[in-house]
């Protein structure tokens, strides 16, 4: 391969506009939304105003299911449209992760991505975006026009048990993605929504805890991720979150949605709320703009009560007026009704299994290679496949993101119980079996499964085999939190067994999220595999067996014991009945997140701050080849230097960018990052923009740059970074409005 010195990438690290969110309608054909929106306001007649305020969950659950109109779609929701005026109905569809199978009553399937930790291990934004493209077609073709897409709530426990539908714990990184699978999502005249917003950190009691944080911490944090990715992808709509933040409920929120997300901000779509998230009618004067599924909320509010209040107070007819511009926005900025989605459209099977694939490769991370056992040498004559249903399918996490193909799973699992929710929350495995895989790339060898049930029975064939691979899963589902980050089943038992039984173990870990790994000095290698979607077996094989090289690093911080989270205990675990609806609370009952702990500083962050070591550090993950970085220089906002490939084997690494010091004060912030892909002996220049919001302080109504000394430093992972290099910054303050040219 020849040297490609000179040669310049550009970061996708700066969105690519700053300030208010104003819309990129010229890429969505609508430029002319707001005045359309206008048009069609003035046009309404007054019992016309309630239509796109409220809609259905057309499914039949429920004691009584509402009556199910003829061109509603199986799904997520419905929203009637306005005919006389060519307004399109909305026709709303779960989830991030592909078109969801709401119990398969549409006796159809859909191509799974692997989780959003697996998306977010890829650190490619053109690779999610062409992701979020792909499952964007398929709920166009299935006639849904609106996608409730764009998970991005930051990683605050890992114990969360909707961890694996998000991307992270960084707001660059997981802000940049989400902006990225939005602007995919969208580009097929959908709308897409960012969710859930905000700080929606933990299932137990998610209907009612109340996160407490300070304005700032939330801006520097959670709310930065959803602002980049706002700028990046435009979303139509943002769907606000069931918890209360600082004492008010997410959908009811007055500072969050008026102030911060349409003041601020100046966002110009439509907040819908979650399915059953809405406590009464002024949620609308807080900032809600639509009640989804309003069966599942104690009334309608956004109906006939909207429509009385509206008569009778110049508060609710001025908001109910906003309420429709704004969904009348999205509709035309999207070219919902200019370019109408339909049941029956062509689908790529094919092909967007493929970049299923794609995705689950690039996701994969190695944690460990010792004695570089992997890859797999194509001379193993003798290999166990142990545990993790390997013989039947890759798992899968379970909820309103539920994904399945045609055929339905390979395998469900029901966790228990007779609720109308019960199979959302069951144990499913993707028709992709890694056995099946991994015997396509070495037919010469002998492979024997066993299922792990009896540890004996694992132990004896690890000890006859020359390569034992275990297969260790932690299901993950919304609705429930892990208690711990042991793996279930005594799987962490069995693991021990096998590798004492054979040092030349494998362990591939399917998982939710983080885990503790007892056994890990004594295994040959580890592999996170994520939730690896509708071809998760044929990318563990291509990885395992080096037809792939591993590239992928981690989003997320593994720590070294729950001790060292802000919040060993999970709030509320030990008091609260699971319940999939979120456990409503008995009278007087509350429940209190305190962010406030650690603020804006999360996952890789936090441990910087406490002096912690992880088990494995945020943007950590191996090759079977060696990268370099070298040649740091930073000049204002703008960063350059070299990677190269300096071992034996084409591959991709994750360049990071850190900022290590900041007026004299240490702090770890990543700044910047780019994925690289080279050829052995290759090197390549890169250069970096870094948003200044990452160098500076929230403060009221805008950020604050303090002038003096920044060390910057480039990391393999956030805790082994190479030399600091320091430059001088002017101290700075602007308004959370359009960046000041001499910061751009």
């Amino acid at each position: 391969m020849n040297h490609l010195r000179g040669s310049t990438v550009l970061i996708a690290a700066l969105p690519l506009a700053f300030g208010a969110l104003g819309p990129a309608l010229a890429q969505n054909g609508a430029s002319d939304a707001s005045a359309r929106a206008e048009a069609t306001l003035r046009r309404m007649r007054p019992a016309e105003k309630t239509v796109l305020t409220h809609g259905i969950m057309p499914l039949p659950i429920g004691e009584n299911p509402p009556p199910v109109p003829a061109e509603a779609i199986p799904g997520a929701g419905y929203v009637a449209g306005i005919p006389r005026l060519g307004v399109p109905s909305l026709r709303e569809t779960d989830a991030s992760l592909g078109v969801a199978y709401v119990f398969g009553l549409r006796k159809d399937g859909a191509t799974a991505l692997p989780s959003g930790l697996a998306m977010a291990s890829t650190w490619n934004p053109d690779l999610i975006e062409q992701g979020g493209r792909m499952i964007g077609g398929e709920a166009r073709a299935k006639g849904f026009n609106v996608l409730l897409a764009g998970g991005v709530n930051l990683v605050r426990d890992p114990r969360n048990g909707r961890n694996f539908e998000y991307l992270g714990e960084d707001p660059l990184l997981a802000g940049t993605l989400v902006g990225h699978a939005i602007r995919g999502i969208q580009s097929n005249n959908i709308i897409s929504t960012i969710k859930h917003f905000a700080l929606n950190g933990q299932e137990t009691g998610r209907k009612f805890v109340d996160a407490r944080i300070g304005e700032a911490a939330a801006r520097e944090s959670d709310l930065l991720a959803f602002r980049i990715g706002m700028e990046i992808g435009q979303p139509g709509s943002v769907m606000c979150a069931y918890n209360r933040v600082n004492g008010e409920q997410a959908c009811a929120n007055d500072w969050l949605l008026n102030r911060v997300l349409k003041g601020s901000w100046g966002y110009k779509g439509f907040v819908m709320s979650d399915w059953g998230a809405v406590p009464g009618l002024d949620a609308a004067l807080k900032g809600l703009d639509q009640q989804s599924g309003e069966q599942l909320d104690p009334g309608l509010f956004f109906g006939d009560r909207l429509a009385a209040a509206a008569r009778t107070d110049p508060a609710y007819a001025t908001r109910l007026d906003d309420m429709n511009r704004r969904v009348l926005w999205a509709i035309y900025a999207n070219g919902l009704d200019r370019v109408p989605a339909r049941p029956g459209g062509a689908i790529d099977v094919a092909a967007n299994a493929a970049v299923a694939q794609r995705v689950a490769e690039q996701g994969i991370v190695l944690l460990r290679n010792e004695r570089n056992a992997l890859p797999l040498a194509a001379s193993a004559r003798r290999i166990a496949v142990i545990g993790g249903y390997a013989d039947t399918g890759v798992l899968s996490g379970a909820g309103s993101s539920q994904v399945q193909g045609k055929d339905g799973p390979a395998l469900s699992i029901p966790l228990g119980g007779d609720g109308p929710f019960a199979s959302f929350i069951a144990q499913s495995y993707h028709r992709s079996v890694p056995l099946k895989a991994l015997r396509a790339l070495a037919p010469q060898a002998d492979f024997h499964f066993r299922d792990g049930r009896y540890i004996a029975d694992a132990v004896a064939q690890a000890k006859a085999a020359d390569v034992a691979i275990v297969f260790a899963n932690q299901w993950a589902t919304e609705g429930l939190d892990q208690p711990d980050l042991s793996l279930p089943n005594g799987q962490d038992a069995l693991i021990d067994a096998v590798v004492r039984a054979n040092p030349n173990t494998i362990v591939v870990l399917q998982t939710g999220g983080p885990v503790l790994m007892p056994w890990l000095d004594r295994t040959a290698a580890v592999v996170e595999a994520w939730f690896p979607g509708a071809r998760g077996a044929e990318a563990i094989a291509n990885v395992l067996f080096g037809r792939v090289n591993p590239s992928g690093k981690l989003p997320i911080t593994f720590p070294a014991g729950t001790s060292q989270l802000p919040r060993p205990q999970l709030d509320g675990f030990d008091t609260l009945e699971p319940d999939f609806a979120g456990g409503m609370p008995r009278p007087g009952m509350t429940l209190q997140a305190n962010y406030a702990i650690e603020g804006s500083d999360l996952g890789y962050r936090w441990n910087a701050r406490k002096g912690h070591q992880a088990l494995f550090p945020f943007g950590y993950g191996l090759s079977y080849t060696q990268f370099g970085m070298t040649g740091l220089r930073v000049d204002g906002m703008k960063a350059r230097f070299e990677v190269a490939n300096t071992g034996q084997r084409d591959g991709a690494t994750i360049a990071q960018l850190y900022l290590v010091e900041r007026a004299g004060k240490p702090v770890r912030r990543l700044v910047g990052f780019q994925r690289v892909q080279l050829g052995r002996g290759a090197s390549q220049r890169v250069d970096l923009v870094i948003d200044p919001r990452l160098l500076a302080d929230a403060v009221s109504e805008g950020w604050s740059m303090p002038g003096g000394r920044y060390r910057f430093a480039l990391g393999n992972d956030a805790e082994h970074l190479g030399e600091a290099i320091t430059t001088q910054l002017q101290a700075r303050r602007w308004s959370d409005g359009p960046l000041p040219t001499s910061l751009q």
